[in-house]
């Protein structure tokens, strides 16, 4: 399909290639980021800002895109901070942005929005143009759909409030999980005043109109370049699930971007971004604290294994949980039953005594996963040995 519409803005859309390939929008952010590095040659048919984020209704491709790519910022990691030679600046007016998204949308090439920006004059000034495009996209237009605006550092409270009433969903970056590391990685950042009030105002609105549709708020972390810990970072995301609304934390492993102060750094382990998500849903998701996660001595995860299965390990090896009698928050620690199937386990248990595995695979339980750790009325099952 060629697009023809708003060539000028299409062409310089087109040119800042994929600018937000490390900010997560979707629910599968390691796949998503996956799928987009292993793009074959670009389709010249494509945008390269528009990409398939993962939802509760399927992938969805939406444009991700940023206001500006210009930054008075001095983040020692980001390939958009001041100065950096390498990077092409470009600036987009709401409307200009606006319009091109109306067309994408009525092309059949998107469906959702997922804005950013570098800052100039200031976070407040910058946020203004984040919610103009919202609001032209939204009144103009009468787009119906996803929109996801990102709130930036030193954004005002009406502010927050407008984006939360334009938007599904927002989002505040803190990038480390205390002051300490912030200012390691982003010395021009507050983290109390710039990053986390944001948070703690946008819980605020909520719970002060809880009548209202207000859009969800989740945050991103940069990991790995300035020493944090999976501990702190989980500290941190467990006290904003609880305290202040969080629908999830994103972890993006530090990878090293030329002509920045930490262009000599080391990229972090992919898997340790893995094993930060499994740690994290256990804390959104099933009830965990962070005292039970099995951190090691240096205060990170296990890279080897997953942590809901190496605390299984610890705890359930020799004290394997009866299916039968268990319940709801203990079938939870056992490694193969998520939520879905604990509540289709707790049903079948109803209807009749569980003996096999093959049982517990029809209701949705991954039986080989959880049958090391389990009684089935009263018997250990047997466990299918690897061939390899």
């Amino acid at each position: 399909m060629n697009i023809r519409v708003i060539p000028d803005t299409l062409t310089r859309l087109a040119r800042l290639g994929a600018i937000t390939e490390f900010e997560p929008a979707g629910d599968a952010p390691l796949s998503e980021r996956l799928t987009l590095q292993s793009r074959p040659a670009p389709d010249p048919d494509l945008l390269p800002c528009v990409t398939h984020v993962t939802t509760p209704q399927g992938l969805k491709p939406v444009m991700k895109t940023m206001i500006t790519t210009a930054c008075e910022k001095n983040c020692y990691y980001c390939p958009f901070r001041a100065g950096r030679n390498q990077m092409h600046r470009e600036t987009f007016s709401p409307d200009e942005l606006a319009a091109a998204f109306d067309k994408l949308v009525r092309a059949g090439v998107v469906e959702g929005i997922f804005l950013s920006s570098g800052i100039i004059k200031g976070g407040a000034a910058v946020q203004d143009r984040i919610i103009d495009t919202g609001e032209i996209i939204r009144r103009r237009y009468g787009y119906r759909g996803y929109i996801h605006l990102k709130i930036m550092p030193g954004a005002e409270y009406d502010q927050i409030v407008r984006a939360m009433q334009i938007a599904d969903r927002v989002s505040v970056n803190l990038e480390a999980p205390t002051p300490e590391r912030l200012h390691a990685l982003a010395p021009r950042k507050d983290f109390g005043d710039d990053l986390l009030l944001r948070l703690e105002w946008a819980q605020r609105i909520r719970q002060t109109n809880p009548e209202r549709r207000w859009a969800s708020t989740v945050t991103q972390f940069v990991v790995g370049a300035v020493g944090d810990t999976d501990l702190e970072l989980l500290s941190l995301s467990a006290r904003l699930y609880r305290q202040l609304g969080l629908k999830r934390a994103y972890y993006s492993g530090f990878s090293p971007v030329i002509d920045t102060p930490f262009e000599n750094l080391p990229p972090t382990d992919p898997q340790r971004e893995r094993r930060l998500y499994q740690a994290s849903f256990l804390l959104r998701d099933y009830g965990w604290d962070v005292e039970e996660l099995p951190f090691q001595g240096e205060g990170n995860l296990r890279l080897d294994v997953d942590p809901k299965r190496a605390w299984a390990d610890a705890h359930l090896l020799t004290a394997p949980v009866e299916i039968m009698r268990a319940d709801r928050e203990v079938l939870l620690r056992v490694p193969g039953i998520g939520p879905q199937g604990v509540e289709r386990l707790l049903r079948a248990r109803r209807q009749g005594v569980i003996r096999d595995l093959a049982t517990l695979n029809r209701i949705g339980v991954q039986a080989n996963r959880a049958a090391p750790y389990i009684l089935l009325d009263g018997h250990r099952p047997p466990v299918q040995l690897p061939l390899f």
